[in-house]
């Protein structure tokens, strides 16, 4: 049964994309169907469960649900947005920085804690570190 699209109208064609979509699902249901109860005989003939050929995974691989971390920084310009301060930097923080006298700690919410300062490392720190280990190898 061959079907002449050009001979059908706008409202003839969405009638038939319906009517091709709901058999689409329902042999996509069947078809699910069929292959689970394929599965249920097999492994019912081997003595096996599901959960024997697919053991599930725990210790390391295993993920509970992530944690909320509270918000640390607050968009001045509108309170609704704020930022944890992990993951990429949102838009409005970006742009806030780029203004003159702003800085990541000014954006800090009360209470949320400083982020640590960097630490300064002498010029001459790391060649006496690298004296002190020359003696101790020798």
């Amino acid at each position: 049964m061959a079907i002449n699209l050009e001979t059908l109208s706008p409202a003839e064609l969405k009638a038939l994309i319906a009517n091709a979509q709901s058999q689409m699902q329902a042999a996509h249901v069947n078809h699910v169907k069929e292959v689970r109860e394929k599965i249920e005989r097999l492994l019912k003939s081997s003595g096996l469960t599901l959960a024997d050929v697919y053991p599930t995974r725990s210790g390391k691989g295993a993920k509970g649900p992530k944690s909320v971390v509270a918000p640390k920084y607050r968009d001045p310009a509108n309170a609704t947005q704020t930022w944890s301060g992990r993951g990429k930097r949102p838009l409005w923080f970006v742009q806030a920085l780029k203004k003159r006298g702003v800085t990541a700690e000014s954006l800090l919410i009360d209470g949320a804690p400083k982020a640590a300062p960097a630490k300064a490392v002498k010029k001459g720190a790391a060649k006496k570190v690298a004296k002190t280990a020359a003696k101790k190898a020798a």
